[in-house]
Parts: structure tokens; C-alpha cells; sequence
């Protein structure tokens, strides 16, 4: 006698009402980022250029890293709202069609 195994299919369900926590994490992000270049703008001009050149260097490379990060945000909202919307489409032809 042979057995069969059923195994579960666990279909992973997107709606609308996830972009609103993902919205307000990318604004608490945002807020974490601006905040965070301020400080390190305060940190970098109490630093004496000439008595501490490398730490003067450095805060400057950490504030155009964060400022990068904080420059791509736009990018990377888009690319998660339109994963949730893709998402969303293909479990909805998914049950349609299938």
C-alpha cells in the first residue's frame, strides 16, 4: 500500500493595509536619518581640523555615507510598495486562475 503525503501550501496574504506600517517605518527612518546628520554635522565642526586630521576625515566620510542612505530612501519605498502591489497581483490571478 503506497502513502501519500499531503503537504500544505501556505500562500503568504499581502494587503493594502501592510503599506501603512511599511510607510511609517520609511518616516521614522527618515526622521532617525536627518536627526542623525545633524548630529554628526555638530560632532564633525567640534573637531579641530588640524590637531585631529583623521577624525576630522572620517566624520566627513560618515556624513556623505548617511547622506547617500538618506538620498536612495525614494528608491527604496518604490521598489517595497511595488513589491507589496506585485505581490498582491499574482496571489489575486493566483486564485482566480488556478
Amino acid at each position: 500500500m503506497k502513502t501519500e503525503l499531503k503537504t500544505e501550501q501556505k500562500v503568504a496574504e499581502f494587503g493594502i493595509e501592510d503599506l501603512l506600517g511599511i510607510g511609517l517605518t520609511f518616516v521614522v527612518l527618515g526622521i532617525g536619518l536627518t536627526y542623525g546628520l545633524n548630529v554628526q554635522a555638530d560632532v564633525r565642526g567640534d573637531i579641530n581640523q588640524t590637531t585631529a586630521p583623521e577624525a576630522y576625515t572620517a566624520a566627513g566620510d560618515s556624513i556623505t555615507a548617511v547622506g547617500k542612505l538618506a538620498s536612495k530612501q525614494g528608491l527604496i519605498v518604490t521598489v517595497v510598495v511595488a513589491a507589496v502591489v506585485i505581490g498582491i497581483l499574482v496571489r489575486y490571478l493566483w486564485v482566480k486562475y488556478s
